[in-house]
């Protein structure tokens, strides 16, 4: 069994992070220690977005039998 964390599970994480950051209770410390979480959590949710993306592009040129660019974007 992976240690990884999916990209679902870095997003609710995030989404858990930004609850806590919204909430008038959080103290100051609390709130650094959760913003520092979720920066590094974003990073990682990121990565694993371009390193999908590369997969993608990837799959698109064998089957395509080319090796052009695919822009995911459109």
């Amino acid at each position: 069994m992976s240690d990884k964390i999916s990209f679902q599970q870095e997003v609710e994480r995030l989404e858990s992070i930004v609850r806590k950051l919204e909430d008038p209770d959080t103290d100051l410390d609390t709130a650094l220690e959760l913003f520092a979480e979720g920066i590094d959590r974003l990073k990682q949710a990121r990565a694993q977005l371009e390193q999908t993306e590369l997969t993608v592009k990837q799959v698109v040129r064998r089957a395509n039998g080319e090796a052009t660019d695919v822009d995911l974007d459109d």
